[in-house]
């Protein structure tokens, strides 16, 4: 069936493989390795791709296929392929499209893994970043050079959830022929598509709020085909596809993906207005409250503001941590986008081997907190950060 006309949810749940001789109603595990020909002819038509057919899991898996579709329809992108791993599927696709004496223009405000390609990895083949300030949009084209070819930023911004004008990107991306890479695993292909605002390639962590209950872990890049195609020929060899078990598991994912979201949305403005009222809290960053600095670009390009929350808790990092102690309900973890509430005191946990200098410079304060709001009843949620803040 082509779902191209229908709507999100319709895609999202329709989007199918072909069933098979049993006529099962939901698509089953394919969990092979490898698949067989029917004999030498088809064998060597399918290694030169004459045909387009299954071969090797570490190639194509009918699961990762279907999940791979749903995503590429939700993005209104042309090709994509999925990964192991979020961070695979960052790594895969810079390592794809680059060459040694390359130079990427990069948001400072990124993941602290995909920091650590940038400043640690990429230098070895010598591979340069230069970043501008998330506030500073107007600095970006001075860092361009003439050996930049990726230009790249996550909106929402981890963790500080800052916005980026997606729109402004993509003009500076065309204006320059540079390669728009964005990290829109905050926002989800149901808040956000960036193909629409100029982006030629997408990239999630699946393992996020795709999942949406700490299962398993994943990743994927989506766009234009002809990048995809250059992304795909490297991962194939190098291999870091997506196992066919998560694939299922995350295709599943996929058709609960807009009712989760909006009720995570929900919650999370609610969690948000109470912070902002708290005396024990200096500041709030959430995308759809009024008091953040990009609120009317997050209304623009955004549908609803995600439900990550930062906000800035009274006494540095003894308070950030003096309020871990204290949480009762909600998770100290990690992850986000669990339906599982879930806080994180970055100065003192996953950024804590960065100088006070350098988490400033990406945002991080003292007494910053990240919160990954749940599908729990939302007022228990904001009774817990109440306690744990008095």
């Amino acid at each position: 069936m082509n779902t191209e006309e229908f709507g999100f949810e319709t895609q999202a749940i329709r989007t199918q493989l072909e069933r098979s001789q049993y006529l099962e109603h939901s698509v089953p595990l394919y969990l092979s390795s490898s698949f067989v020909f029917e004999d030498a002819e088809d064998m060597r038509a399918s290694f030169t791709e004459e045909k387009e057919r299954n071969i090797y899991s570490r190639f194509s898996n009918p699961n990762t296929t279907e999940f791979v579709d749903k995503i590429c329809k939700m993005e209104g992108a042309e090709s994509g392929y999925a990964f192991a791993t979020g961070m695979a599927a960052v790594y895969s696709t810079f390592a794809a499209l680059l060459d040694s004496g390359d130079h990427i223009v990069s948001a400072s405000s990124v993941f602290g893994s995909t920091h650590a390609l940038f400043m640690t990895y990429f230098p070895k083949w010598n591979i340069e970043t230069s970043y501008f300030e998330i506030n500073k949009p107007e600095t970006i084209e001075s860092f361009i050079k003439p050996n930049t070819k990726i230009l790249y930023a996550e909106s929402p911004t981890n963790p500080g959830v800052d916005v980026i004008d997606l729109e402004l990107l993509g003009q500076i991306a065309k204006k320059h022929n540079l390669i728009l890479i964005i990290d829109n695993c905050f926002a989800t292909p149901y808040l956000q598509q960036p193909i629409k605002f100029g982006a030629h390639l997408v990239i999630h962590s699946a393992t996020k709020l795709i999942d949406g209950q700490g299962r398993v872990l994943g990743g994927v890049t989506v766009g234009s085909e002809d990048l995809i195609r250059q992304i795909y020929l490297f991962s194939r060899n190098t291999g870091p596809a997506l196992s066919p078990f998560n694939a299922w598991v995350l295709s599943k994912s996929l058709e609960t993906l807009a009712v989760r979201v909006d009720r995570h949305c929900e919650n999370a403005l609610k969690v948000a207005e109470f912070l902002e009222s708290h005396p024990n809290v200096n500041s709030v960053k959430y995308p759809f409250l009024k008091s953040h600095p990009q609120y009317e670009i997050a209304k623009k390009q955004m549908k609803a503001g995600g439900n990550i929350i930062a906000f800035e808790i009274k006494g540095g990092i003894e308070a950030g941590r003096k309020f871990l102690n204290s949480i009762k309900l909600c998770s100290l973890s990690a992850n986000i986008g669990d339906t599982r509430t879930i806080v994180t005191h970055p100065a003192s946990t996953t950024h804590s081997k960065l100088s006070e200098e350098d988490q400033l410079a990406v945002g991080i304060t003292q007494g910053l907190v990240r919160v990954s709001v749940g599908l729990e009843t939302v007022e228990d949620v904001i009774a817990d950060l109440k306690q744990a803040l008095a």
